[in-house]
């Protein structure tokens, strides 16, 4: 496997090896080893290295001392304090769209997700449903216009991205709670409405905690 540009190289490996730990083909605990990511992915021990970097800020990776990389934990009490936090973060992002828009085709972007989560239910993709949901929080960004609102966020995402995984995996019916709660901030987004947005916001991030947490139970 050769990685090229447009993203830097160590990006792309940190993408690599966070798709792999969001889909649990690597397991919580187990060590990365550089040498067998330099020799499978055909890059240099620089570049992973600095991949493993990158995937430390996004919450996906522990580095240890004299122990190296493996992959972090995902307990409770992460769970918890996640979605606790991406809650508002998402409510800020959702209120300046709502403020922010002007003409219809502004929100096209928020269309065209809704239509990718009808698909996805419809294929039973769970992989289509997680990169909508990135998907939809990046297409607020132009809106927020907050270049340290977008690096939190965008740095969370991955970590959203593996709980949306195991609250989807297998459940259906969360497929269809996903679109319900989209159409609902869509609708209020379209209405400028505030307290509608955070009721939204509010109620689905606690339905998906409750999902996650009793997704780890089962395991």
């Amino acid at each position: 496997m050769t990685f090229t540009a447009p993203d830097s190289v160590s990006e792309q490996i940190a993408q690599h090896l966070a798709e792999r730990i969001i889909r649990g083909q690597l397991k919580e605990r187990e060590r990365i080893q550089e040498v067998k990511v330099v020799n499978a992915l055909n890059v240099s021990r620089g570049s992973v290295r600095e991949a493993l970097l990158i995937l430390e800020r996004r919450h996906m990776v522990d580095i240890l001392p004299r122990r190296g990389a493996q992959v972090s934990e995902l307990t409770p009490h992460h769970v918890h304090s996640l979605y606790a936090l991406v809650t508002e973060l998402y409510i800020l992002l959702s209120d300046a769209v709502a403020d922010r828009w002007r003409r219809p085709d502004e929100l096209q972007p928020f269309v065209e997700v809704q239509k990718r989560l009808v698909d996805g239910f419809r294929l039973g993709d769970v992989e289509v449903f997680v990169q909508a949901s990135i998907d939809a929080v990046r297409a607020t960004f132009p809106f927020a216009n907050n270049p340290y609102l977008q690096c939190v966020v965008e740095d969370l995402q991955p970590a959203v991205a593996r709980t949306h995984h195991l609250a989807l995996d297998g459940q259906p019916g969360e497929m269809q709670e996903m679109m319900n709660a989209f159409a609902h901030l869509l609708q209020a987004v379209i209405d400028r409405n505030p307290p509608r947005i955070r009721e939204v916001v509010s109620d689905y991030c606690q339905h998906n905690c409750r999902m996650v947490l009793a997704a780890l139970a089962r395991r």
